[in-house]
């Protein structure tokens, strides 16, 4: 339902294998994305995110680029050219070291997370290594608090991050559009499934990123 809204409403739309161990069973994956290409891989709208923040005690050379690179391949049979996200070590943040040993591929762009309250400077000194090195870094999560959801809202971090992002034209995705009681989730408790949310149904954060959507082409 939601890629065909999305596709309806000519906007883009990530169909994300959220998954910390995808490496340990790949064929599940494949199967879902050769389901998924098959459907969808004639759409411009459709990216393909295919590992979602493997954790920190992988490698990427013997686990998550062996996955990746098999898993691209399945979707490149069918679907020759949608963008294709790639997720590395560390909850995505290790784009420095997938930078030193990159997936063949014309399309592939490799996922960035950030949670303001928790990732500053550091990770994004990792960005520019692989910035610098020639990769594509496309923004699939980020949040105006902590990692874990939760916590105070660090606007001097998000000014930086959205600073970055805009300096090097990093398209971003912010987490998220739900109705969960902690601090990223944009809606408050019980908040209307179909929209034209009034100021009230909105909490703080999702205040933060209606402006940032609205001002972002300004």
């Amino acid at each position: 339902a939601v890629i065909d809204a999305a596709i309806a409403n000519g906007i883009y739309v990530i169909i994300d294998w959220h998954d910390h161990h995808a490496h340990e069973h790949p064929e599940l994956a494949i199967a879902f994305f050769e389901r998924m290409a098959r459907a969808y891989g004639d759409r411009p709208n459709v990216i393909y995110e295919i590992f979602n923040e493997p954790l920190r005690d992988v490698s990427w050379s013997k686990h998550v680029k062996p996955y990746s690179e098999r898993v691209v391949a399945a979707i490149r049979a069918i679907d020759p050219d949608n963008l294709i996200l790639v997720g590395s070590p560390s909850w995505s943040q290790d784009v420095d070291i997938a930078a030193k040993d990159p997936i063949s591929d014309a399309n592939v762009a490799y996922t960035l997370h950030f949670y303001a309250g928790t990732h500053k400077h550091w990770l994004r000194s990792k960005a520019l290594v692989a910035l610098n090195a020639g990769l594509a870094l496309f923004v699939s999560e980020w949040g105006v608090c902590n990692a874990d959801g939760d916590g105070p809202i660090d606007r001097k971090s998000v000014d930086e991050w959205l600073a970055f992002m805009r300096e090097h034209k990093l398209s971003h995705c912010a987490w998220s559009l739900g109705d969960k009681r902690e601090t990223c989730a944009m809606l408050q408790p019980k908040a209307p499934s179909d929209g034209n949310w009034s100021d009230k149904q909105i909490t703080e954060s999702g205040a933060i990123i209606r402006g940032i959507v609205r001002g972002w082409g300004k």
